[in-house]
């Protein structure tokens, strides 16, 4: 058994899963193919042979199609080295493939013969924690915004201003963790976010005034801002390909969060003075966060990335790996070190070093942001057009999505009346009333449906749905129902109700728009595309709170309809985008 906090780093070794390992000669019989029904030696057919192809291709293929569909279907004929040399080998036509290339393509192909088992799912709920601490710590620092204006004598519009600490740590977070995940590895960057956010989330509930709370605010933005790319990036990774949807479905964990932020909150700001209610309400959201950190850490057993190890030259660790997942799951692998060498070892191929510096990461990183790499995106013109529509749409939503929903508990706390009397007034605001905290929580339970229906959306058959069709209308929705807040929510029940749709709306939103985006470019420019699509979010989401703080006006209608207009103009851009990813096979 297990003992738990083990300080010490365990090396990972074959010899540790005795029993996993079969011969090459008998993989056909352990593969993805043998679990799908396909006969052992049936012969591969092209997609030009498929007669129940639902989409024609047209213009240039997309990267890696013809791979992987090679991957996830091969014969018994083909578990062979040179069958495996082929294979690897396959996508664009002349390229000179690195020995980190084909090897991780290997590494791809022996975990898609694993498939989906006890340690996918347990990590599908560990890598949630990073979901769900995201929106719980979001929603929570919006939540407390009416509190904070009550004890610390802060004007409304001003305290907005906390919001932009927050965005400010999830720049640096998003970033520096993302590239550090690289360096340091996924494992402990995996752990570090949460105790860092925990850290500074309880430390946040002592703050003794505004600006001390802002800062310890901004510290805890840069934990909680690595979860997304750390988790996702360490989940994709271990994902076999045949499961890639569950990305989609991982979305679920973000409005959970937001859930139970709003329930305590409920619980906590109601119940207890101004300046009690929200220091007990973001110390037990600190506290909730520390369990999860100590779950991963200590409970579970977290193998690091095979591919990381790939990269770093340890090469017999990143095999154990794959024997690890294989014996957790239950199932058997056929990879071994010899393999990987033979299969990677012919004339033509890239030899790369036995591990890449800390400098070299650092250097292909800042690269992904060069003009040199970005290019490739716009090497064609379809390419290119969705390339800047997709980026147009993370700006637009990234602005529009916190100039609603950061300072909700804020529009809610007025009932549909308007505003305070005046813009400058200080003090003038107490704590928001019960009321707000209780349609907070209904709002967060209708939101948790409309991730699990995007999940089942994005591979629907029909020409109004999948990613483009479900992203389109949850979009449309969502900018139709601010508009009908604003103007028409006049009431609290009405409130209430536009919000219930919103929420609802916009959890089906971004979680397509999570899935879509990565889809939808070539596997050797994806980082920079997506990377650039994150950036261009949290930049926007941090201009939102200074936009909002400093707009003419009672500032609790104009935010929205700008909202409102930003959203539906994201929705034009997604109509417009030429690409539609459903059924394709990913790299």
């Amino acid at each position: 058994m297990r003992l738990p906090f083990r300080v010490l780093r365990r090396q990972e070794s074959v010899h540790d899963y005795v029993g996993v390992l079969i011969p090459l000669e008998e993989a056909h019989l352990h593969s993805h193919s043998a679990r799908s029904g396909r006969s052992e030696f049936e012969e591969v057919r092209t997609s030009s042979d498929d007669p129940v192809s639902d989409e024609p291709e047209s213009g240039p293929p997309k990267d890696g199609d013809n791979e992987n569909t090679g991957m996830l279907q091969m014969s018994a004929a083909e578990y062979t080295i040179e069958g495996l040399r082929r294979e690897v080998r396959k996508g664009e036509k002349r390229r000179q493939w690195s020995e980190y290339e084909l090897k991780s393509k290997l590494i791809n192909k022996a975990i898609q013969d694993i498939g989906m088992g006890r340690y996918n799912w347990q990590l599908f709920v560990l890598c949630g924690f990073g979901w769900f601490a995201d929106n719980l710590w979001m929603q929570g620092v919006s939540l407390t915004l009416p509190s904070l204006s009550g004890e610390f004598g802060v004007s409304e519009k001003q305290v907005r201003y906390t919001t932009s600490s927050l965005f400010v740590g999830l720049c640096i977070g998003s970033f520096c963790w993302g590239l550090g995940s690289d360096i340091i590895g996924r494992r402990i960057a995996f752990n570090a976010t949460l105790l860092i956010t925990s850290f500074f989330g309880i430390w946040a509930a002592y703050a003794s005034s505004w600006v001390s709370l802002c800062i310890l605010f901004a510290c805890l933005g840069t934990g909680v801002g690595g979860n997304l790319p750390v988790d996702g990036a360490l989940f994709l990774e271990i994902l076999p390909d045949s499961s890639s949807a569950l990305l989609t479905l991982l979305s679920v964990w973000w409005p959970i969060g937001q859930l139970v932020s709003s329930i305590f909150a409920w619980y906590f700001i109601t119940k207890w003075p101004v300046d009690q209610g929200w220091r007990h309400f973001v110390f037990t959201i600190g506290v909730i966060t520390f369990v999860m950190f100590l779950i991963r850490f200590g409970v579970f057993h977290l193998f690091e990335s095979p591919k990381y190890l790939l990269s770093q030259g340890r090469q017999p660790e990143a095999v154990a790996v794959v024997h690890g997942i294989a014996h957790r799951n239950g199932k058997k692998t056929w990879l071994t070190e010899d393999i990987l060498d033979a299969v990677a070892d012919t004339e033509g191929t890239q030899r790369t070093p036995r591990s890449v510096s800390a400098a070299n990461i650092i250097k292909q990183n800042l690269m992904s942001f060069s003009i040199d790499h970005i290019r490739p995106l716009f090497q064609t013109r379809k390419l290119g057009t969705a390339t800047l529509l997709i980026w147009f749409c993370w700006s637009t939503i990234g602005l529009g999505y916190p100039l609603f929903n950061a300072f909700l508990p804020q529009y809610l706390s007025h009932g549909g009346s308007g505003g305070p009397a005046s813009d400058e007034s200080v003090a003038a605001y107490d704590s928001a009333p019960s009321e707000t905290y209780r349609n907070y929580a209904i709002i967060s339970v209708v939101g948790v449906p409309g991730s699990l229906l995007a999940a089942y959306t994005v591979d629907h058959k029909s020409p109004f749905l999948g990613r483009k069709g479900t992203l389109a209308i949850s979009t449309l929705v969502s900018a139709i129902f601010l508009f009908f807040f604003v103007t028409f929510g006049t009431t609290p029940n009405s409130q209430l109700f536009f919000t219930c749709v919103e929420a609802f709306c916009q959890n089906i939103m971004y979680g397509v728009l999570y899935a879509f985006t990565p889809e939808i470019f070539p596997a050797p420019v994806r980082g920079a595309g997506t990377g650039v699509a994150s950036f261009l979010n949290r930049i926007f989401g941090l201009i939102a709170p200074i936009l909002a703080a400093n707009v003419p006006g009672d500032g609790t209608t104009t935010p929205i309809y700008m909202s409102a207009v930003l959203i539906l103009a994201a929705f034009v851009g997604i109509v417009l985008i030429p690409i539609e990813t459903r059924g394709r096979q990913r790299l």
